[in-house]
């Protein structure tokens, strides 16, 4: 297969340089021109959990470059999905599947109306992995990785994803229900994402303290209940206890959305607890929690450019 991973962020490096361990034909596609050429020539480093090595990628902004490919996996923040997607359209024709595996609810249904829906799969990754450097990441959680469709239907093509992603050291699985997947994958986001953000702690420091365990068992009781409503059926049994085995299991992980507030950027709020917020008004659920953790996040993304007196 002709795999191209699309965005060369924490994830986007990651998945490229374990599936590069495959006798697959791996692209990182980059819509920076300089920063793709750094990464040809150096590589990918990561360092961690499964100790530190280099990856040698095939890399380009240039999708011409390319040709056309049997898997395109979207890994770039959810803000970019649409601008991604459409400058990704030559890489995909009828036999070209397209997998997401992005933060929050929406990127299935935003790629869905560029090409058909038939050639989308969704998919949750579990893997704890900061970007400390261009091309290097700190890999510093194992966690599965699970695809699926909103049709729930088991095709050819996602065994071969299976396939591809064990061989090179991902345990992944397939799921008939990547919506409760999504939505399950939501609340932990939702409760761990913007306080780490807020509070400048890794995921294990946020379990240490009283006052931060209930917002995060507050913010995730509100997804839970907007989830209830709209009868998506959650994987976990204790979804509260799920997002503090989580903090537990990366503790020493900076999220994606702090990583994004240290760096000055735009974050994915509005993918995650943004979410919450607008279902929840729209089935007339109250979410104080979440919006609280909306707005603050959304404070500090228009003011970086202000500086303390």
């Amino acid at each position: 297969m002709k795999v191209v991973v699309i965005g060369p962020g924490a994830i986007g490096c990651l998945l490229a340089a374990f599936l590069s361990k495959s006798k697959e034909e791996i692209w990182l596609l980059d819509k920076n021109k300089e920063r793709a050429q750094i990464i040809g020539r150096q590589g990918i480093r990561v360092e961690g959990v499964a100790g530190n090595w280099q990856a040698d990628i095939r890399i380009t902004a240039d999708v011409n470059d390319i040709g056309k490919a049997d898997l395109v996996i979207v890994t770039v923040k959810s803000y970019d999905t649409k601008e991604a997607v459409i400058k990704a359209k030559a890489l995909i024709d009828e036999n070209t599947s397209v997998l997401t595996l992005q933060n929050g609810i929406g990127n299935v249904e935003i790629i869905s109306e560029i090409i058909s829906v038939e050639k989308v799969i969704g998919g949750v990754t579990n893997l704890g992995v900061t970007l400390t450097d261009t091309g290097r990441v700190r890999f510093a959680g194992r966690g599965e990785t699970v695809i699926g469709r909103l049709d729930s239907r088991i095709t050819v093509e996602m065994r071969k994803i299976r396939e591809i992603f064990n061989k090179s050291g991902l345990q992944t699985r397939i799921s008939r229900d990547i919506k409760g997947l999504l939505w399950s994958k939501l609340l932990i986001n939702a409760g761990i994402n913007a306080l780490a953000s807020l509070l400048r702690l890794n995921n294990g420091r946020l379990i240490e303290f009283e006052g931060t365990r209930k917002l995060m068992r507050e913010a995730v009781t509100e997804g839970i209940r907007v989830a209830k409503r709209k009868r998506i059926k959650l994987v976990f049994d204790d979804p509260l206890a799920k997002v503090e085995a989580v903090c537990e299991a990366t503790a020493a992980n900076v999220c994606s959305m702090l990583q994004d507030v240290r760096k000055n950027k735009r974050t994915e709020i509005e993918f995650i607890n943004g979410v919450i917020v607008r279902q929840g008004q729209e089935l007339g659920i109250s979410t104080p929690v979440n919006s609280v953790l909306l707005n603050l996040i959304k404070t500090i993304e228009a003011s970086y450019s202000l500086s303390v007196k």
